[in-house]
């Protein structure tokens, strides 16, 4: 009887160098892998009806993404009054961090 096996290694590749990104004149730093899963997530609940669970989603994924004291800088700076950042730009890093995580576009190139 033949046996079903595959070894999957260590399960990806493991990126070694910085990611970050400036918003507001201040620098936030990424962790530089993610978990499958919190990508999975995001597609997921961004393509379900109503927009609840896709927002949860963005906010739970920049929880993963980035690192703990850049979290809180960057959670109290989307959060100011005085200094707004709207959805668009939270919807343009999220794209380009899932562009570094996954190692693909998410959208196609525009033709020059």
């Amino acid at each position: 009887m033949t046996n079903r096996f595959k070894d999957f290694g260590s399960g990806g590749e493991n990126r070694t160098e910085p990611l970050s990104f400036k918003l507001h004149g201040e620098e936030f730093e990424c962790y530089p892998n993610l978990q499958g899963k919190v990508l999975l997530d995001l597609a997921v609940n961004s393509s379900e009806d109503g927009g609840v669970a896709a927002a949860k989603t963005v906010t739970e994924f920049f929880v993963h993404a980035l690192k703990p004291e850049s979290y809180d800088r960057f959670n109290k700076l989307i959060e100011d009054p005085e200094t707004i950042v709207n959805v668009e730009t939270l919807a343009e890093i999220t794209g380009w961090l899932v562009e570094e995580y996954s190692g693909r576009p998410t959208k196609e190139p525009s033709g020059s």
